[in-house]
């Protein structure tokens, strides 16, 4: 089990990074929609625009992958402890 839990979480990691460099690469000059790195959009938008569509429009300012960063670093800790618990469980 602690390898799925390794695994599990390892993955929720870097989803939240490839969010992270999703909602940076325009400042920092990447073009993550096209090129080279139009993969990182295609695995981040689907969540993104999801959320896009449930928070309120606020202007300027986009929210959505500020909403995918909170609500996949909650799924990891949730996953983490369901699985931590599930291993407790499996030993006893």
């Amino acid at each position: 089990m602690d390898l799925y839990l390794r695994i599990a979480h390892s993955l929720l990691t870097l989803y939240m990074m490839l969010i992270l460099l999703r909602w940076f690469g325009p400042w920092m000059s990447l073009e993550v929609t096209a090129g080279r790195l139009a993969w990182v959009g295609r695995l981040t938008d689907p969540l993104i625009t999801r959320l896009r569509k449930v928070l309120p429009h606020m202007g300027p300012m986009d929210f959505g992958p500020l909403a995918a960063l909170v609500l996949v670093w909650f799924v990891r800790i949730l996953s983490g402890r369901i699985l931590e618990d599930m291993a407790l469980q499996a030993s006893l």
